[in-house]
């Protein structure tokens, strides 16, 4: 794939194709904001929940416990649900049960009742996620890399600030978060209501069982991610839960605090992963982050009567958590050997039943053990989760390698193989402007078209091109070759990640054929801003390079010395 497409990535998508979106899409984009702010919203509340209604720390951590218990057994049916009554239907159910449970919430005089109505936020909460982003993505104009870069700036707004606006309302009343989720979640649900076309439910042959995300957990790659989500999301969900009480803060000034870790959270998953993935890999990369969180957790036990280190260590901590999430996603994502919904479904379980139970363990120790206890034990689990990761590491990464090249035969004469790369609106034209190329080298041509995959802040994956796009692309790209007498053959190769991890992806395949010239399109969109695919071609690839301009037209005569050689030691000149 090469950068000449115009909505290829997130990076890529133009302010038009973000902004120039249908009023459906912005009424889900607004409930996304919403939906998210709930990780947060009701950290700043849970002291003045505690002294109003005369319950232990333990009790009001069960608010977490009950909403990401819940969350998770969700994440079973949302699959199954929304692939039987389609996504608008399973989106506005979401919806309601959001408002419904937490305006009961804000109007309960117990912790019982507060605690269970929590679960069916949960509830509201999984069946609204599990449906939004494929929405919005077959809702926007612009491409799918407008309508991912929509959901990733939902959820970082969302995560960001649901704290501060629960601080905010809080600092008037505990119950006012709640009456406020309300109200918005139900200015969105009428909005997505009127605007939002109807969905079909998908055919029989392509539902998704209940049962799929179980089984899928008998894998050794899925099973392995699950387990250390599970580890790892216990010293998540201790700091998230937990911290509140020991910083002994005020609801505003806890608003502002958890609002500058979202914040980070939120920026660190999106823009600082990716590069740390290219760089040291994702397992490595994990391992990296999960060491420092764990390293935070122990320094916040050993300094927890200090405010102020508490404060700095939270906002640590979400660096650490935003890269976490997105490179444990992408370990998911491309290790898993079944279907991706499938493979979301089986983690986003694990993870969330298993965290759920952090934040009641965190304040009963709390409450009979020392302040400390609770950071310790986090620290310890986040520890387990590194060791897990480095046990399964090889079923992590074996499944998730790029897929075998389906190179052409080695040639015992001639010159090396020519490696072409294309995507995007432009693919047939550099496949043809590599014609006369091909001829004047003679030897082998193999066409590689790599088909992005972007993780949403860490919390899912979509791949920004179907499959049946990538083939059609794909065969007009080699269909122009071959009806100019060219030998050649091709394949498609997935990859996820920035530009440079597709530039790493066109490098192997190159690499693996000994190639001995490869030919990308000229990066024609904001290159110095971003740095394009073509680019980092050129500074790493183990062979010749010719960068082609599809806006220059059709391919000049190659310099004599060139054509004569059957190499590529020269330049070729587009005109």
């Amino acid at each position: 794939m090469t950068s000449t497409s115009t909505s290829t990535t997130p990076e890529h998508a133009t302010q038009r194709g973000f902004f120039s979106q249908p009023k459906a899409v912005w009424a889900v984009a607004f409930a996304a904001v919403v939906s998210f702010m709930g990780l947060g919203l009701v950290d700043p509340i849970l002291p003045a929940i505690a002294k109003d209604l005369q319950a232990s720390p333990s009790q009001v951590e069960l608010l977490f416990t009950s909403y990401f218990a819940f969350t998770g057994i969700s994440m079973l049916v949302t699959s199954a649900v929304a692939s039987r009554i389609g996504s608008k239907r399973t989106l506005l159910g979401g919806l309601a049960l959001i408002i419904v449970f937490s305006a009961l919430a804000g109007a309960s005089n117990s912790i019982g009742a507060i605690v269970g109505l929590r679960a069916g936020w949960g509830l509201g909460n999984a069946l609204f996620i599990a449906t939004a982003l494929s929405v919005i993505i077959g809702s926007a104009t612009g491409g799918v890399a407008g309508a991912v870069m929509l959901y990733e700036a939902a959820l970082g707004l969302g995560i960001s600030v649901g704290p501060l606006l629960g601080g905010e309302l809080g600092a008037i009343s505990w119950r006012g978060p709640f009456f406020g989720v309300a109200v918005l979640m139900t200015i969105g649900l009428v909005a997505t209501a009127i605007l939002l076309d109807r969905t079909p439910a998908s055919p029989a042959r392509e539902r998704i069982s209940v049962l799929d995300p179980l089984r899928a957990l008998r894998h050794r790659a899925t099973r392995g991610s699950g387990l250390v989500a599970v580890f790892y999301n216990f010293g998540f969900f201790t700091l998230l839960a937990y911290t509140p009480f020991p910083l002994g803060l005020g609801a505003h000034q806890l608003g502002y605090v958890f609002c500058c870790w979202g914040v980070m959270l939120a920026v660190f998953a999106v823009f600082v992963a990716p590069p740390i993935s290219r760089r040291f890999g994702d397992i490595r990369g994990l391992a990296g982050a999960l060491a420092g969180i764990a390293v935070l957790l122990a320094v916040m036990g050993v300094l927890h009567a200090s405010q102020t280190a508490l404060i700095v260590c939270v906002i640590i901590a979400g660096t650490f958590l935003g890269i976490t999430n997105t490179l444990m996603t992408q370990v998911v994502m491309e290790s898993a050997p079944v279907q991706r919904p499938v493979a979301s479904a089986a983690y986003s379980f694990v993870r969330f039943c298993g965290g759920a139970v952090a934040p009641f363990v965190a304040g009963k120790l709390g409450e009979h053990v020392s302040v400390a206890s609770p950071f310790y034990l986090g620290a310890g689990m986040t520890a387990i989760a590194i060791a897990v990761l480095w046990h399964y590491r090889e079923a992590l990464v074996a499944v998730g390698d790029p897929e075998p090249a389906r190179a052409p035969e080695p040639v015992t004469a001639g010159p090396a193989p020519m490696l072409v790369a294309v995507g995007g609106p432009a693919a047939r034209q550099i496949a043809a402007m590599t014609v006369p190329v091909a001829r004047a080298r003679g030897g082998a041509v193999h066409v590689v078209h790599v088909v992005e995959r972007d993780v949403v802040a860490g919390e899912d994956a979509i791949d920004l091109e179907t499959q049946t796009e990538a083939v059609a692309l794909l065969d007009a790209a080699m269909g122009e070759l071959r009806a100019a007498g060219v030998p050649v053959t091709g394949e498609i190769v997935h990859s996820t990640g920035t530009h440079a991890e597709v530039a790493a992806r066109i490098m192997d395949r190159a690499a693996l054929l000994s190639a001995g010239l490869v030919v990308v399109g000229a990066d024609t969109e904001r290159p110095a801003l971003h740095g394009g695919i073509a680019s980092h071609v050129v500074a790493h690839a183990p062979s010749h390079v010719i960068v082609l301009n599809p806006r220059a037209g059709a391919l000049g005569r190659p310099i004599p010395s060139v054509a004569a050689q059957g190499d590529a030691r020269g330049l070729w000149h587009a005109t």
